[in-house]
C-alpha cells in the first residue's frame, strides 16, 4: 500500500566529532538529488561544515541547515557540530527536529562519548534512531558497541539488520524485519541476495530477540510469539513506526555514508517511521500559543554581514508568507535553504524550516503565535558558563563596539554570556570552554568585525587582618586662601570571616562635627578599595573615635583624605594576610573515571568532601570538593581530556579562605608586578 505523502519533516544528525555527520549529510543529500556530488572535507567543499571558523577546525562549529525532498516528500535536516562544548547548539536543533540521526562508530570504548546527547534524547522523549557509521573500514562488533551504549541508554536499542562479511569486512546486511539480505554496491543501489546459509542460524535468533524487544511494548504482538504464530512485516514495521513515534526504542542501523552503504536504508526509515511535525510541536509544548493559527519556533539565530539578523525557524500550525504578521512580528523576508543555499520564499508550510529575514524581536527558543512572543514552555535551559578569559577590544575606539557584538555573539549562541567582573575589574567572556570561545573570538573578528586581545582572568583574592590596632592621622594643607585639615583617631579591628565591613563612631563632645563623619566614612571604604598587598580588604570593622577640626579649613575632602592616610598607615600594622576563593565543585563523570576526578582534584590543592552514585544516571558518580578558584581555570579541559569528553562540574564560591607561604608570597609578587607596569 503506497505512504500517504507527509508534511514537511525534520531530522537532526547528531554525534560524536569525527563520527561522521557531515559525510552522512553529503550522502543523504547526493541520494536525493539536493546537491549534484558530494562534496570533500579535504577539499572545503561540503554542505555542511561549511563556515571559516569549522573550515580553519576541520570540525563543525555550528549548525548547518540544508533540504532535500526525498520520493516526492520534502526534508529538512540539521546537521549538528559534534563538540561537548557546542552542546547547546545541538540541543536547540534537536527541540524542533521530528527524529534525531545518532551516528556513532563501531567502537565499545568510545560508547560513552553519546552518554550526554543519548540522555538528553531520552529525558526529552526526543525520538531518534541510531546509525552506527564506518562499518566498511572498522573491525568493531556492532553488538558490542550496542552493548556498551545500552548502559546509557534508558530506551532498548533495537538492531534492525545484521552485518554479511566477507574475508573480515562488512559487505552487506540482512534486514531483519522483512528478512532480506542486501549487498553493498558503491555508487550503486544495494544489490538483493540470498540469505548466506552461515548467517541463517544467526538471522533467525537476531530477528527473534528483536521481535521480543518490541513485544514489551504490543500486547498482541506477544500474544503471537508466545503462540508461536510468526507476524507479517507489515505488522512489525507498524510497531517499530508506532514505538518509535511514542520514543519507546531506538532503531539500530548500520553502514558506511562516506561509500553510501545502508544511506538508501537509512532514508526509507526515516520516511516510514518518522513522527509527524504536530508531535514535534506536541513536544514542545507550544499547541496552546497557536491559537489556530500559524506559529513559528526560532531554534537558531545568525547575524550575516550585509543579509542582517535571520532567525531560523520550524513552521507549525499553518502556512507563513512573506509580510505576514505572526505574533505581532511582521515577517519581512523568508528563505529556504535547499543544499544548503538560501533561495527566496514567497511562503513556507507547516513543518518546513526557514530563515526568517528582515524580523525584529523573536530570540533562540521562543515562539511566534496567535499569543505573540513567547518562550517555548519546554525549552531546554541555558548551559552554565564553565570557562571565561578576560577580553578587551584591540583597538580603543572598538570598546563600544564590541559590546554590541557580544550581545549579537549571544543571540547566536546563549551559552555564552559576558561582563565586568566587580572584584578585578575585568571584562569576561564565559563559555563552554576553551574551543567554544575561540570560535567566539574568530566569529567576533571575521563576521562582526572586532578584534580583541584575551588572556587568563585574575582571580579575585581578597586580604585582611589579624590584629586590632588604634591610629591617628592628620590631613594638612596650607595653600593661598582656605587650606585643608582634618584630623581623626580610628580604630581598625578583624572581623568574623565573612563579615564584610563595618563602620561606627564614637564621637562625644563634636571633636568631629557630625557633616563630616560620612566624608570619613567614605575615605575610608575607598581605601579599601587597595591594601598593603594590592587586594582589597574584606572583615575588618574601622571606628572614628576622636578627632579635630578648623572652623576654616576642615572640609569633607579633608576630612575624607585623612581617613585614606589612616587606612594606608595603619592596615599594614595589623598583620594583614591574604585571601583566596574557594569554590564548591561538583564534579559529574562516569563511575570508572571517579578515582581519576579526584586525583585531579588532589593535585589542584583541593579539598574532597566525598563523592556518590549520581541521582538517575546510571554507571555516573558525583564528586564533591572544595577546590581554590585559582586552581578553577581549566579544570573543565583537563577533566574532560581524563574522561573521553564527557565529564563536567557545576560550582559556585563557597568561602574566602587565608593564603600564606610560598604561593602566597607569589600571589603577592605577581600584583605589586602588575600595579608598578600600570
Amino acid at each position: 500500500m503506497p505512504k500517504k505523502p507527509s508534511s514537511p519533516r525534520v531530522a537532526a544528525l547528531v554525534g560524536p566529532y569525527l563520527s561522521g555527520k557531515t559525510a552522512l549529510l553529503e550522502s543523504i543529500l547526493f541520494h536525493c538529488g539536493a546537491i549534484p556530488r558530494k562534496g570533500s572535507r579535504r577539499e572545503g567543499s561540503t554542505v555542511g561544515d561549511a563556515a571559516p571558523e569549522s573550515r580553519a577546525r576541520g570540525s563543525g562549529t555550528e549548525i548547518n541547515i540544508a533540504g532535500a525532498d526525498y520520493l516526492g516528500e520534502s526534508w529538512t535536516f540539521l546537521d549538528c557540530p559534534g563538540s561537548i562544548e557546542l552542546l547547546q547548539e545541538s540541543e536547540s536543533a534537536l527541540m524542533v527536529a521530528d527524529a534525531a540521526v545518532v551516528v556513532c562508530e563501531p567502537d565499545a570504548g568510545r560508547a560513552m562519548t553519546l552518554a550526554p546527547l543519548l540522555r538528553f534524547l531520552d529525558d526529552l522523549d526526543i525520538p531518534h534512531v541510531l546509525f552506527v557509521n564506518k562499518m566498511d573500514t572498522a573491525a568493531g562488533s556492532v553488538r558490542e558497541t550496542l552493548a556498551a551504549l545500552q548502559e546509557f541508554s534508558r530506551h532498548p536499542l533495537v538492531l534492525r539488520e545484521i552485518p554479511i562479511r566477507e574475508g573480515g569486512k562488512v559487505v552487506g546486511h540482512v534486514d531483519l524485519v522483512s528478512e532480506r539480505a542486501f549487498r553493498w554496491t558503491p555508487g550503486k543501489p544495494s544489490e538483493l541476495i540470498q540469505i548466506p546459509d552461515q548467517l541463517k542460524n544467526q538471522e533467525h535468533q537476531a530477528r527473534a530477540e528483536m521481535l521480543e524487544m518490541l513485544a514489551d511494548f504490543d500486547d498482541k504482538l506477544l500474544e503471537q510469539l508466545l503462540e508461536d504464530v510468526i507476524p507479517p512485516p507489515e505488522a512489525i514495521y507498524g510497531t517499530l513506526t508506532k514505538d518509535l513515534r511514542e520514543s519507546k526504542v531506538v532503531p539500530v542501523f548500520f553502514g558506511s555514508a562516506e561509500r553510501d552503504h545502508g544511506v538508501r536504508r537509512l532514508l526509507k526509515a526515516l520516511r516510514h517511521e518518522t513522527p509527524e511535525a504536530n508531535d514535534a510541536a506536541a513536544r514542545l509544548g507550544v499547541g496552546a500559543l497557536m491559537n489556530g493559527g500559524p506559529a513559528a519556533v526560532v531554534f537558531k539565530t545568525l547575524h550575516a554581514g550585509h543579509t542582517g539578523k535571520l532567525s531560523f525557524a520550524r513552521v507549525f500550525g499553518g502556512d507563513i508568507a512573506e509580510g505576514a504578521t505572526v505574533g505581532g512580528v511582521r515577517v519581512g523576508g523568508l528563505l529556504r535553504v535547499p543544499g544548503g543555499r538560501q533561495e527566496k520564499t514567497p511562503k513556507a508550510a507547516a513543518g518546513a524550516v526557514v530563515a526568517l529575514a528582515r524580523t525584529d524581536g523573536p530570540a533562540t527558543g521562543q515562539c511566534l503565535a496567535g499569543a505573540g512572543v513567547r518562550a517555548v514552555p519546554n525549552w531546554p535551559a541555558t548551559l552554565a558558563p564553565l570557562f571565561a578569559m578576560a577580553i578587551h577590544a584591540d583597538k580603543r575606539e572598538d570598546d563600544v563596539k564590541l559590546t554590541g557584538a557580544l550581545a549579537k555573539l549571544i543571540e547566536e549562541d546563549p551559552s555564552l554570556s559576558f561582563g565586568p567582573n566587580p572584584d578585578t575589574g575585568e571584562f569576561l567572556l564565559w563559555g563552554q570552554g576553551e574551543m567554544h570561545l575561540q570560535i567566539a573570538l574568530d566569529r567576533l573578528k571575521q563576521r562582526l568585525h572586532v578584534s580583541v586581545k584575551a588572556k587568563r582572568p585574575q582571580v579575585p583574592y581578597k586580604e585582611t587582618i589579624r590584629k586590632s590596632i588604634k591610629q591617628h592621622a592628620r590631613h594638612k594643607k596650607q595653600s593661598g586662601g582656605h587650606g585643608e585639615f582634618g584630623d581623626i583617631h580610628v580604630e581598625i579591628k578583624p572581623l568574623p570571616r565573612g563579615s564584610g565591613f563595618a563602620f561606627d563612631n564614637s564621637i562625644t563632645g563634636g571633636s568631629v562635627p557630625k557633616q563630616y563623619i560620612p566624608a570619613v566614612e567614605t575615605g575610608v571604604r575607598e581605601a579599601l578599595a587597595r591594601g598593603p598587598f594590592g587586594f582589597p580588604v574584606v572583615d575588618l570593622a574601622v571606628t572614628l573615635t576622636d578627632g579635630q577640626y578648623h572652623n576654616v579649613d576642615s572640609s569633607d575632602m579633608a576630612f575624607k583624605k585623612a581617613a585614606g592616610l589612616a587606612l594606608r598607615e595603619g592596615l599594614p600594622a595589623c598583620q594583614p594576610v591574604l585571601l583566596e576563593p574557594i569554590c564548591h565543585v561538583e564534579i559529574a563523570i562516569p563511575a570508572e573515571f571517579t578515582s581519576k576526578a579526584q586525583r585531579l582534584v588532589s593535585g589542584r590543592r583541593g579539598h574532597i568532601l566525598g563523592f556518590d552514585a549520581k541521582p538517575d544516571w546510571k554507571g555516573w558518580d558525583q564528586v564533591t570538593a572544595l577546590l581554590p578558584q585559582a586552581e578553577m581555570h581549566d579544570l573543565i579541559v583537563e577533566l574532560r581530556s581524563a574522561t573521553l569528553g564527557v565529564g563536567t562540574f557545576a560550582w559556585r564560591f563557597d568561602h574566602l579562605q587565608e593564603l600564606s607561604g610560598k604561593q602566597a608570597d607569589q600571589v603577592i609578587t605577581e600584583r605589586q608586578h602588575a600595579t608598578a607596569a600600570q
